[in-house]
């Protein structure tokens, strides 16, 4: 895990302007954009993906279906999980 400065360096920003990106205070250019999802090593359509902001009822009818075609052991994970995200 690469801390907000250690991001800035490696792209190549001072770390008050990698700030200001987080926070949407500052835009990057698709070049920015680009070069950050290299460095995390995420595909860069990860960054306009806004599923999760879906209608309540949508996203979890959505849960419902993706845990349809998980095996009986990731299913037993994904149970835990949500387990101890209701008591946070």
């Amino acid at each position: 895990m690469l801390s907000q400065e250690q991001l800035a360096e490696l792209i190549g920003v001072e770390p008050r302007h990698m700030s200001r990106i987080e926070v949407g205070q500052s835009y990057p250019s698709l070049d920015r954009l680009e070069k950050i999802a290299q460095t995390l090593n995420v595909p860069l359509k990860d960054f306009f993906d806004f599923l999760h902001l879906k209608e309540a009822e949508d996203r979890l009818d959505d849960i419902r279906e993706m845990s349809k075609s998980l095996s009986e052991e990731h299913q037993k994970i994904v149970f835990r999980f949500l387990r101890v995200l209701m008591e946070l």
